[in-house]
């Protein structure tokens, strides 16, 4: 399938939310449904990247957790930001091959953001949007919170709306031309050794 939409895309993400809630722990494996290296099968394992963090970080914040514990946690959180960003670079090398062959147009103008980063921003956005549903749907809490938390939902489905409107506006001037997509690699410096100076200063010991 090829993607140029948000339309195929925000299925994919509410299917991998629904898939790990199923189990709602940390530690169950992606079981990925789709073709293995397609688009389809990036976009479910981005998600369910942002997921499993989602969860991480609610569990780093207990006010009592053991600090060894709290440790082990921070580290698989940078890891799974690596993660995160390894897979949204993925998927915008799939969008740079789709427009390669694209002609700029000659007033042809940059993109602050290029559209897997405005993907990643989705997926984060639907994370949201399921959790304060069910804060919404709480039986234990007040009427005042639910009606915060309906406020507070009603605004997130609100974004949604326009970020897909925005993220299908860019795909279709990528296609037309009146874009010009470049990617730039992350480039995170802290997990590499060669260029965190606490883990060169290490080395060098």
């Amino acid at each position: 399938m090829i993607i140029l939409s948000t339309e195929p895309i925000l299925p994919i993400f509410n299917q991998a939310i629904a898939d790990y809630h199923k189990f709602d722990d940390v530690n169950h494996p992606c079981e990925n449904p789709y073709e293995r290296l397609t688009i389809e099968w990036y976009l479910y394992n981005k998600v369910w990247i942002d997921t499993v963090q989602w969860h991480l970080e609610d569990l780093i914040r207990d006010p009592n957790i053991d600090p060894v514990e709290a440790l082990a946690l921070k580290r698989r959180i940078d890891k799974s930001n690596q993660d995160r960003t390894d897979i949204v670079e993925m998927i915008d090398g799939y969008y740079l091959l789709l427009f390669q062959r694209v002609e700029p147009k000659e007033n042809a103008t940059l993109n602050t953001e290029s559209p897997a980063w405005a993907i990643d921003r989705l997926s984060i956005l639907q994370l949201k949007i399921y959790h304060m549903k069910a804060e919404v749907e709480r039986a234990d809490v007040s009427e005042e919170h639910k009606t915060k938390c309906e406020e507070k939902l009603r605004v997130l489905q609100e974004q949604n709306t326009d970020l897909c409107t925005a993220i299908d506006q860019l795909m279709e001037c990528y296609k037309t031309g009146e874009k010009v997509m470049k990617v730039y690699k992350q480039m995170k410096m802290y997990n590499d050794p060669a260029l965190n100076p606490v883990l060169y200063g290490q080395n060098n010991n």
